[in-house]
């Protein structure tokens, strides 16, 4: 038995979670980048998202749903194994050379690959971004695979008769660059709902309105999937789960560990699943892997942090995790642990800016520019203002039930709330216990920090050089380039 746990790489927990009563045959994942909550049948407004709609009505909304990290491959490496990225070292953000998964860590589709199911990866059918058809399914995980080996395909139809399928659907919305809509309806802009943090300015209300738009995309694509699923005739034998890998890409949310960056959507609809329920406990998309792997008869590895979210019983837990790590060129070590009532937040670079330089984020968002350009001319108000300070506190506390979008740090009060005693020992013991490798230095199969700093920052001076002429526009050129984008009179100026 110790063999064969070793030779497969799935040793079995002391309890193996109980499939479904009534167990689906198949398993859909419908996975978007870059998305919030924003549903309109979970009360996001400004949205017409009636596919989702329908999951929610027929399925199972989980309210509490978080990514265990802000930013696509931290988060993917994380779900498809099913462990957070710290633990197996996959917690900085597109690493240069990937390497090979060490043992016994293996990804979901292989398991259910060797196990005998038909597993598939493919782009949302008839997808086009930037006037290009895309024909790959994103992974975009921080360890070198070989797509050969980890799925059979692209396309689940093609599997034997009667064969069990695995089939992963990548929406490449709402993922910055939006396609810029060429109409912005003076009523619709109006009835946006900011968060307080950002600014009450044109340009910032159109970039919203833009990205509102290319939700309704990803509801779009849902539904060519579930009319495939249902023209094929096995929707109603699948299990179909739609979540999105992180929060939406916004300068407070992408990137950040912030309620913004972590809350994302899970819907589950199939076999089991009782029509329009809710489950307000929490979870981290690690508990998806586990969830598959019990819903597949297999035994849940004692390496998988995550749980399985349809056994008997809803897994109760008090907290999860989540990290945020290298961004591309941007360093940075942020730990977060989440309860039901409260989010604290431990930053362990305080010295640096939340506007800690992204080649990513200062080509793709307006929004940062604009933050600076208008902290300069006073245009931000106080709290606004307050995210733009030069440091950050090293502890960040938030009560969800008076805020829960998390903006009013409570540490930093004159009398800080006593729960953060226990969650600070509570992370700093998840931090060593799970052998976090935060701390460590990049491996040496990677370019130092400033050889990538380097490069990307050469990246983000082509991108300007081709925009407006010149590598290096100051945050007020770039502002005006972006309304101009963004078909905002020119006569509407900055503060």
């Amino acid at each position: 038995m110790l063999r064969f746990c070793f030779l497969a790489g799935l040793c079995v927990s002391s309890v193996l979670p109980l499939p479904l009563p009534a167990a689906a045959r198949n398993v859909v994942w419908i996975i978007a980048d870059d998305m919030s909550p924003d549903i309109a049948a979970l009360g996001a407004s400004g949205v017409k998202t009636p596919n989702l709609d329908r999951l929610v009505r027929e399925g199972r909304s989980y309210s509490r749903a978080y990514s265990s990290a802000p930013v696509c491959s931290a988060s993917r490496s994380a779900f498809i194994l099913g462990t957070y990225q710290t633990k197996t070292g996959l917690h900085a953000h597109d690493v240069e050379n990937p390497q090979p998964l060490p043992p016994p860590y293996k990804p979901l589709p292989t398991a259910l690959r060797e196990a005998g199911w038909f597993v598939t990866n493919a782009p949302a059918p008839d997808t086009v971004r930037s006037g290009k058809k895309i024909t790959k399914g994103k992974t975009h995980y921080n360890f070198a695979h070989d797509p050969k080996v980890m799925f059979n395909g692209d396309d689940w139809r093609k599997r034997k008769p009667e064969q069990r399928f695995f089939a992963q659907f990548q929406i490449s919305e709402p993922h910055r660059p939006f396609p810029i809509p060429e109409s912005f309806p003076a009523d619709e802009l109006a009835a946006i709902k900011l968060p307080p943090n950002y600014p009450d300015h044109p340009l910032m209300r159109r970039d919203w309105y833009a990205y509102q738009r290319s939700v309704e995309m990803v509801d779009h694509r849902v539904g060519v999937i579930l009319d495939q699923l249902s023209q094929e005739g096995v929707l109603e034998d699948t299990l179909v789960v739609f979540f999105a890998d992180h929060g939406r890409p916004m300068p407070w949310g992408k990137q950040w560990l912030s309620v913004e960056g972590l809350h994302v959507p899970l819907l589950m609809r199939g076999p089991g699943i009782d029509a329009h329920s809710a489950e307000d406990g929490l979870v981290s998309l690690v508990d998806l892997a586990p969830t598959v792997l019990a819903l597949a008869g297999l035994p849940i590895p004692d390496w998988m942090d995550g749980k399985n979210l349809l056994g008997p019983i809803f897994p109760q837990r008090d907290h999860v995790f989540a990290a945020r790590d290298r961004c591309g060129d941007a360093q940075d070590r942020i730990r977060a642990v989440i309860t039901k009532n409260d989010w604290l937040v431990q930053n362990f670079h305080p010295e640096t800016s939340r506007l800690n330089w992204s080649s990513y984020k200062e080509e793709q968002y307006p929004g940062m520019p604009l933050l600076r350009a208008l902290q300069r001319s006073g245009g931000l108000d106080e709290l606004q203002s307050l995210w733009m300070q030069p440091t950050r506190a090293t502890i960040e506390f938030y009560d969800l039930k008076a805020d829960p979008l998390g903006m009013k740090n409570l540490a930093v009060s004159a009398q800080p709330p006593a729960e953060i005693s226990s969650l600070r020992a509570t992370l700093d013991d998840w931090v060593k216990t799970s052998g976090d490798r935060g701390a460590l230095p990049d491996p040496p199969t990677e370019p130092s920090l400033a050889e990538i700093q380097k490069a990307k920052r050469a990246g983000y001076e082509k991108v300007w050089q081709k925009r407006m002429g010149k590598p290096e526009p100051t945050d007020e050129e770039r502002v005006a380039w972006w309304m101009q984008s963004y078909h905002i009179p020119a006569a509407t100026a900055l503060p």
